[in-house]
Protein backbone atom coordinates (compact mmCIF):
# COMPACT_ATOMS: atom_id res chain seq x y z
CA UNK A 1 0.00 0.00 0.00
CA UNK A 2 1.66 3.13 -1.16
CA UNK A 3 1.85 5.89 1.76
CA UNK A 4 1.15 9.42 0.87
CA UNK A 5 4.98 9.92 -0.01
CA UNK A 6 4.53 6.70 -2.01
CA UNK A 7 2.00 8.77 -4.35
CA UNK A 8 3.92 11.75 -4.26
CA UNK A 9 6.97 9.78 -5.44
CA UNK A 10 5.19 7.66 -8.23
CA UNK A 11 3.32 10.73 -9.57
CA UNK A 12 6.78 12.36 -9.96
CA UNK A 13 8.48 9.67 -11.16
CA UNK A 14 5.74 9.23 -14.06
CA UNK A 15 5.84 13.32 -14.22
CA UNK A 16 9.63 12.76 -14.97
CA UNK A 17 9.80 10.26 -17.73
CA UNK A 18 6.75 11.82 -19.57
CA UNK A 19 9.08 14.95 -19.67
CA UNK A 20 12.21 13.13 -20.74
CA UNK A 21 10.60 11.23 -23.01
CA UNK A 22 8.70 14.19 -25.13
CA UNK A 23 11.36 16.71 -24.61
CA UNK A 24 14.01 14.38 -25.28
CA UNK A 25 15.92 15.06 -22.11
CA UNK A 26 17.75 11.63 -20.92
CA UNK A 27 19.06 12.97 -17.30
CA UNK A 28 15.31 13.75 -16.60
CA UNK A 29 14.25 10.05 -17.78
CA UNK A 30 16.59 8.77 -15.67
CA UNK A 31 15.74 10.34 -12.81
CA UNK A 32 11.99 9.50 -13.63
CA UNK A 33 13.46 5.52 -13.91
CA UNK A 34 15.21 5.92 -10.68
CA UNK A 35 12.38 7.03 -8.56
CA UNK A 36 9.91 4.53 -10.22
CA UNK A 37 12.64 1.58 -9.25
CA UNK A 38 13.01 2.90 -5.96
CA UNK A 39 9.19 2.59 -5.27
CA UNK A 40 9.18 -0.89 -6.82
CA UNK A 41 11.82 -2.48 -4.51
CA UNK A 42 9.93 -0.20 -1.55
CA UNK A 43 6.93 -2.02 -2.64
CA UNK A 44 8.27 -5.65 -2.58
CA UNK A 45 10.54 -4.93 0.48
CA UNK A 46 7.33 -4.01 2.48
CA UNK A 47 5.17 -6.99 0.94
CA UNK A 48 7.32 -9.66 1.40
CA UNK A 49 8.01 -9.13 4.97
CA UNK A 50 6.78 -11.57 7.24
CA UNK A 51 5.91 -11.43 11.15
CA UNK A 52 5.10 -13.73 13.67
CA UNK A 53 3.95 -11.67 16.75
CA UNK A 54 2.05 -12.36 19.10
CA UNK A 55 -0.01 -9.17 20.79
CA UNK A 56 -2.42 -8.58 23.48
CA UNK A 57 -4.65 -5.97 24.40
CA UNK A 58 -6.05 -5.47 27.64
CA UNK A 59 -8.25 -2.50 29.00
CA UNK A 60 -7.07 -1.63 32.72
CA UNK A 61 -10.34 -1.08 34.27
CA UNK A 62 -12.85 -1.81 30.59
CA UNK A 63 -15.46 0.01 33.13
CA UNK A 64 -15.06 3.21 34.51
CA UNK A 65 -17.14 6.35 36.35
CA UNK A 66 -16.65 9.48 34.43
CA UNK A 67 -13.10 10.99 35.40
CA UNK A 68 -11.73 7.86 36.22
CA UNK A 69 -8.80 6.76 34.61
CA UNK A 70 -8.70 3.51 32.31
CA UNK A 71 -5.64 2.96 30.23
CA UNK A 72 -4.84 0.25 27.28
CA UNK A 73 -1.98 -1.76 28.06
CA UNK A 74 -0.42 -3.28 24.94
CA UNK A 75 1.46 -6.31 24.59
CA UNK A 76 4.42 -7.25 21.19
CA UNK A 77 6.36 -10.15 21.71
CA UNK A 78 8.19 -11.33 18.41
CA UNK A 79 7.80 -15.33 17.99
CA UNK A 80 9.82 -15.16 14.61
CA UNK A 81 13.05 -16.38 14.01
CA UNK A 82 14.20 -12.81 12.89
CA UNK A 83 14.91 -9.27 14.19
CA UNK A 84 11.69 -7.06 13.52
CA UNK A 85 11.61 -4.19 11.77
CA UNK A 86 10.24 -0.57 13.56
CA UNK A 87 6.63 -1.23 13.87
CA UNK A 88 4.12 1.36 14.45
CA UNK A 89 0.85 0.32 16.09
CA UNK A 90 -2.33 2.01 15.38
CA UNK A 91 -4.95 1.46 17.40
CA UNK A 92 -8.51 3.77 16.43
CA UNK A 93 -10.46 5.38 19.75
CA UNK A 94 -14.10 6.50 19.03
CA UNK A 95 -14.05 10.21 19.35
CA UNK A 96 -10.67 11.06 19.22
CA UNK A 97 -7.73 10.86 16.54
CA UNK A 98 -7.05 6.93 18.16
CA UNK A 99 -3.32 6.16 19.34
CA UNK A 100 -0.28 5.35 17.22
CA UNK A 101 2.85 3.56 19.04
CA UNK A 102 6.22 2.87 17.94
CA UNK A 103 8.05 0.28 18.94
CA UNK A 104 11.66 -0.73 18.03
CA UNK A 105 13.36 -3.70 16.50
CA UNK A 106 12.43 -6.43 18.65
CA UNK A 107 15.28 -9.84 18.79
CA UNK A 108 13.48 -13.36 18.85
CA UNK A 109 11.63 -14.51 21.87
CA UNK A 110 11.72 -10.88 22.76
CA UNK A 111 8.79 -8.91 24.22
CA UNK A 112 7.94 -4.80 24.28
CA UNK A 113 4.88 -3.16 26.19
CA UNK A 114 3.32 -0.05 25.72
CA UNK A 115 0.71 2.36 27.14
CA UNK A 116 -1.97 4.91 26.47
CA UNK A 117 -4.97 6.80 28.42
CA UNK A 118 -8.46 6.85 27.27
CA UNK A 119 -10.60 9.28 27.35
CA UNK A 120 -13.37 8.62 29.85
CA UNK A 121 -14.51 12.37 30.57
CA UNK A 122 -18.02 11.59 29.13
CA UNK A 123 -20.30 8.39 29.87
CA UNK A 124 -21.23 6.21 27.01
CA UNK A 125 -19.37 2.74 24.94
CA UNK A 126 -15.92 3.73 23.88
CA UNK A 127 -14.72 1.36 20.88
CA UNK A 128 -11.00 1.15 20.91
CA UNK A 129 -9.52 -0.69 17.53
CA UNK A 130 -9.07 -2.74 15.50
CA UNK A 131 -5.66 -2.62 16.01
CA UNK A 132 -3.37 -2.83 12.83
CA UNK A 133 0.29 -3.99 12.93
CA UNK A 134 2.10 -1.71 10.26
CA UNK A 135 5.36 -2.44 8.72
CA UNK A 136 6.82 0.68 6.58
CA UNK A 137 10.03 0.66 4.38
CA UNK A 138 12.84 2.85 5.79
CA UNK A 139 11.48 5.40 2.90
CA UNK A 140 8.04 5.78 4.39
CA UNK A 141 6.65 5.17 0.81
CA UNK A 142 4.87 1.88 1.34
CA UNK A 143 3.01 0.14 4.06
CA UNK A 144 1.50 -2.81 5.16
CA UNK A 145 -1.33 -3.03 7.77
CA UNK A 146 -2.24 -6.01 9.34
CA UNK A 147 -5.11 -6.86 12.14
CA UNK A 148 -3.63 -7.77 15.25
CA UNK A 149 -6.27 -7.88 17.61
CA UNK A 150 -10.00 -7.01 17.61
CA UNK A 151 -12.55 -4.37 19.18
CA UNK A 152 -12.54 -4.08 22.77
CA UNK A 153 -15.38 -1.74 24.77
CA UNK A 154 -14.69 0.65 27.68
CA UNK A 155 -18.26 1.16 29.22
CA UNK A 156 -17.96 4.72 30.82
CA UNK A 157 -20.70 5.03 33.55
CA UNK A 158 -22.12 8.18 34.76
CA UNK A 159 -20.56 10.03 37.09
CA UNK A 160 -21.24 9.28 40.75
CA UNK A 161 -21.00 12.11 43.64
CA UNK A 162 -20.65 11.06 47.04
CA UNK A 163 -24.32 11.39 48.79
CA UNK A 164 -26.01 9.95 51.62
CA UNK A 165 -28.73 6.84 50.92
CA UNK A 166 -32.42 7.45 51.28
CA UNK A 167 -33.41 7.15 54.81
CA UNK A 168 -35.70 4.10 55.67
CA UNK A 169 -39.35 3.97 55.41
CA UNK A 170 -41.55 2.25 57.95
CA UNK A 171 -44.64 -0.13 57.04
CA UNK A 172 -46.79 -3.00 57.00
CA UNK A 173 -44.04 -4.82 54.05
CA UNK A 174 -41.02 -6.01 56.15
CA UNK A 175 -38.88 -5.97 53.52
CA UNK A 176 -39.61 -2.19 52.67
CA UNK A 177 -37.42 -0.55 54.54
CA UNK A 178 -38.34 -0.04 57.73
CA UNK A 179 -35.35 0.70 60.69
CA UNK A 180 -37.09 -2.14 62.87
CA UNK A 181 -39.01 -4.99 61.29
CA UNK A 182 -42.33 -5.37 62.54
CA UNK A 183 -43.56 -7.80 65.14
CA UNK A 184 -46.37 -10.22 64.54
CA UNK A 185 -46.79 -9.64 68.91
CA UNK A 186 -45.11 -7.74 71.04
CA UNK A 187 -45.95 -9.85 74.41
CA UNK A 188 -45.43 -13.06 76.02
CA UNK A 189 -44.71 -16.14 73.22
CA UNK A 190 -44.97 -13.94 70.35
CA UNK A 191 -41.84 -14.02 67.34
CA UNK A 192 -41.47 -13.45 63.96
CA UNK A 193 -41.27 -16.41 62.06
CA UNK A 194 -40.26 -20.15 62.16
CA UNK A 195 -37.28 -22.07 60.46
CA UNK A 196 -35.74 -25.69 60.90
CA UNK A 197 -33.22 -25.95 63.58
CA UNK A 198 -29.37 -25.57 62.47
CA UNK A 199 -26.74 -27.12 64.79
CA UNK A 200 -25.80 -24.83 67.46
CA UNK A 201 -29.30 -22.95 68.13
CA UNK A 202 -30.66 -22.67 71.66
CA UNK A 203 -33.06 -25.42 72.18
CA UNK A 204 -34.99 -23.03 74.65
CA UNK A 205 -36.26 -21.57 71.23
CA UNK A 206 -37.55 -25.03 69.80
CA UNK A 207 -41.18 -24.26 69.03
CA UNK A 208 -42.79 -28.06 69.99
CA UNK A 209 -45.77 -27.84 69.00
CA UNK A 210 -44.47 -26.99 65.15
CA UNK A 211 -42.03 -29.78 65.82
CA UNK A 212 -44.85 -32.47 66.60
CA UNK A 213 -46.28 -31.42 63.15
CA UNK A 214 -43.32 -31.20 60.88
CA UNK A 215 -41.37 -34.34 62.61
CA UNK A 216 -38.85 -31.95 62.93
CA UNK A 217 -37.23 -29.44 65.19
CA UNK A 218 -38.40 -26.17 64.31
CA UNK A 219 -36.89 -22.97 65.89
CA UNK A 220 -38.57 -19.61 66.74
CA UNK A 221 -36.94 -16.68 64.61
CA UNK A 222 -37.38 -13.84 67.50
CA UNK A 223 -36.13 -11.06 64.36
CA UNK A 224 -37.25 -10.93 61.21
CA UNK A 225 -34.52 -9.76 58.61
CA UNK A 226 -35.27 -6.58 56.79
CA UNK A 227 -33.83 -4.86 53.68
CA UNK A 228 -33.91 -1.73 52.30
CA UNK A 229 -36.71 -1.09 49.52
CA UNK A 230 -35.62 1.83 47.04
CA UNK A 231 -37.30 2.47 43.07
CA UNK A 232 -35.74 5.58 41.59
CA UNK A 233 -37.70 6.93 38.38
CA UNK A 234 -35.80 9.06 36.16
CA UNK A 235 -36.99 11.26 33.42
CA UNK A 236 -35.49 11.23 30.06
CA UNK A 237 -37.74 12.92 27.99
CA UNK A 238 -36.02 15.16 25.28
CA UNK A 239 -39.29 18.00 25.96
CA UNK A 240 -38.45 18.08 30.08
CA UNK A 241 -34.48 18.95 29.49
CA UNK A 242 -31.70 20.35 28.22
CA UNK A 243 -28.89 18.40 27.66
CA UNK A 244 -27.07 19.80 30.86
CA UNK A 245 -29.65 18.90 32.88
CA UNK A 246 -30.36 15.44 31.53
CA UNK A 247 -26.76 14.29 32.12
CA UNK A 248 -27.29 16.03 36.00
CA UNK A 249 -30.51 13.77 36.03
CA UNK A 250 -28.34 10.48 34.96
CA UNK A 251 -25.60 11.41 36.99
CA UNK A 252 -28.04 11.65 40.01
CA UNK A 253 -29.36 8.57 39.36
CA UNK A 254 -25.96 6.51 39.28
CA UNK A 255 -25.17 7.88 42.78
CA UNK A 256 -28.79 7.35 44.41
CA UNK A 257 -28.24 3.72 43.27
CA UNK A 258 -24.52 3.44 43.98
CA UNK A 259 -25.63 4.94 48.05
CA UNK A 260 -28.28 2.50 48.43
CA UNK A 261 -26.70 -0.57 47.30
CA UNK A 262 -23.49 0.03 49.26
CA UNK A 263 -26.42 -0.01 52.00
CA UNK A 264 -27.27 -3.13 50.76
CA UNK A 265 -30.55 -2.01 49.54
CA UNK A 266 -32.96 -3.18 46.96
CA UNK A 267 -32.59 -0.74 44.09
CA UNK A 268 -34.82 -0.63 41.06
CA UNK A 269 -34.43 1.96 38.43
CA UNK A 270 -37.88 2.63 36.21
CA UNK A 271 -36.94 5.51 33.12
CA UNK A 272 -39.41 6.90 30.91
CA UNK A 273 -38.63 5.22 27.73
CA UNK A 274 -40.01 1.90 29.39
CA UNK A 275 -37.03 0.07 30.62
CA UNK A 276 -37.55 -0.94 34.62
CA UNK A 277 -35.24 -3.53 36.18
CA UNK A 278 -36.80 -4.99 38.72
CA UNK A 279 -35.40 -4.87 42.38
CA UNK A 280 -32.05 -6.83 43.42
CA UNK A 281 -28.76 -6.07 45.43
CA UNK A 282 -25.91 -8.03 44.11
CA UNK A 283 -22.90 -6.77 41.96
CA UNK A 284 -24.70 -7.94 38.70
CA UNK A 285 -27.77 -6.22 38.83
CA UNK A 286 -25.59 -2.91 40.01
CA UNK A 287 -23.55 -3.42 37.03
CA UNK A 288 -26.64 -3.95 34.58
CA UNK A 289 -28.44 -0.45 35.89
CA UNK A 290 -25.25 1.24 35.74
CA UNK A 291 -24.65 0.19 31.78
CA UNK A 292 -28.27 1.30 30.81
CA UNK A 293 -27.79 4.39 32.55
CA UNK A 294 -24.42 4.50 30.83
CA UNK A 295 -26.11 4.71 26.89
CA UNK A 296 -29.27 6.15 27.79
CA UNK A 297 -29.93 9.14 25.97
CA UNK A 298 -32.85 11.21 25.97
CA UNK A 299 -36.42 9.83 24.11
CA UNK A 300 -39.37 10.41 22.61
CA UNK A 301 -42.47 12.19 24.84
CA UNK A 302 -43.74 9.13 26.53
CA UNK A 303 -47.12 8.94 28.33
CA UNK A 304 -45.58 9.47 31.75
CA UNK A 305 -48.69 9.81 33.32
CA UNK A 306 -48.83 6.18 31.91
CA UNK A 307 -45.16 5.05 34.11
CA UNK A 308 -46.41 6.89 37.22
CA UNK A 309 -49.83 4.10 37.21
CA UNK A 310 -48.12 1.28 36.82
CA UNK A 311 -45.36 2.21 39.20
CA UNK A 312 -48.76 2.72 41.66
CA UNK A 313 -49.99 -0.97 40.59
CA UNK A 314 -46.14 -2.33 41.14
CA UNK A 315 -45.68 -0.90 44.52
CA UNK A 316 -44.30 -2.75 47.11
CA UNK A 317 -43.53 -0.34 49.58
CA UNK A 318 -40.03 1.49 50.44
CA UNK A 319 -38.74 4.82 49.26
CA UNK A 320 -39.28 6.55 45.82
CA UNK A 321 -36.87 9.03 44.15
CA UNK A 322 -38.26 11.22 41.10
CA UNK A 323 -35.41 12.36 38.93
CA UNK A 324 -37.27 15.17 36.44
CA UNK A 325 -36.59 18.06 34.10
CA UNK A 326 -39.42 20.66 33.63
CA UNK A 327 -42.94 18.98 34.17
CA UNK A 328 -45.86 20.60 33.80
CA UNK A 329 -48.20 21.03 36.60
CA UNK A 330 -50.32 17.63 36.23
CA UNK A 331 -47.26 15.64 35.72
CA UNK A 332 -46.10 17.17 38.61
CA UNK A 333 -49.13 16.74 40.97
CA UNK A 334 -49.24 12.71 39.96
CA UNK A 335 -46.01 12.43 41.07
CA UNK A 336 -47.31 13.81 44.62
CA UNK A 337 -49.76 11.48 44.42
CA UNK A 338 -47.49 8.45 44.55
CA UNK A 339 -46.90 9.64 48.20
CA UNK A 340 -50.04 7.66 49.55
CA UNK A 341 -48.49 4.38 47.80
CA UNK A 342 -44.81 4.71 48.79
CA UNK A 343 -43.42 5.12 52.50
CA UNK A 344 -41.61 7.99 51.27
CA UNK A 345 -41.28 10.39 48.46
CA UNK A 346 -38.54 12.67 47.03
CA UNK A 347 -38.83 15.36 44.07
CA UNK A 348 -35.52 16.06 42.56
CA UNK A 349 -35.87 18.72 39.52
CA UNK A 350 -33.82 19.96 37.39
CA UNK A 351 -33.70 23.28 35.70
CA UNK A 352 -32.84 26.69 36.07
CA UNK A 353 -34.29 27.74 39.51
CA UNK A 354 -37.20 29.70 38.37
CA UNK A 355 -40.87 29.17 38.73
CA UNK A 356 -42.55 28.38 42.36
CA UNK A 357 -41.04 25.50 44.18
CA UNK A 358 -43.37 23.18 46.24
CA UNK A 359 -43.39 21.27 49.54
CA UNK A 360 -40.04 19.23 49.92
CA UNK A 361 -38.91 19.47 46.50
CA UNK A 362 -34.94 19.34 46.10
CA UNK A 363 -34.25 21.64 43.43
CA UNK A 364 -30.61 21.18 41.64
CA UNK A 365 -29.57 24.47 39.36
CA UNK A 366 -26.43 25.47 38.26
CA UNK A 367 -25.48 27.08 41.67
CA UNK A 368 -26.56 24.23 44.07
CA UNK A 369 -25.38 21.02 42.27
CA UNK A 370 -27.28 17.86 42.96
CA UNK A 371 -25.05 16.60 46.14
CA UNK A 372 -24.87 19.90 47.82
CA UNK A 373 -29.39 19.65 47.15
CA UNK A 374 -29.69 16.35 48.06
CA UNK A 375 -27.40 15.93 51.27
CA UNK A 376 -28.68 18.74 53.11
CA UNK A 377 -32.35 17.87 52.51
CA UNK A 378 -31.54 14.34 53.40
CA UNK A 379 -30.37 15.93 56.74
CA UNK A 380 -33.06 18.05 57.33
CA UNK A 381 -35.41 14.96 57.18
CA UNK A 382 -33.21 12.77 59.06
CA UNK A 383 -32.91 15.36 62.00
CA UNK A 384 -36.76 16.12 61.22
CA UNK A 385 -37.54 12.60 61.94
CA UNK A 386 -35.58 12.44 64.81
CA UNK A 387 -37.92 15.03 66.60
Amino acid sequence: MLTRQGWLVGAGAAALLTAGRLLGIFELFLLGAGAGALLLVCTLATSLTRLRLDVARELHPPRVHAGSPSRVEVSVRNSGGRRTPVLRLRDPVAGTRGAELLLGPLKPGERARAAYRLPTDKRGIVDVGPLSVIVSDPFGLTSVATPAAPVSQLTVYPRVDDVVAVPHTRGHDPHAGADHPNALGVVGEDFYALRPYVLGDDLRRVHWPSTARHDSLMVRQDELPWQGRVTILLDVRRRTHTTDTLEAAISAAASVVTACWNRRDLVRVVTTDGRDTGYAAGHAHIEAVMEHLAVIGASGDAPVLRVLDALRRSATGGALVVLVGHVAAAERDAIIRLRNTFGALTLVTFGDGTGEQRGAEIRVTPDVPFATAWNSAMKRRTVGAGR
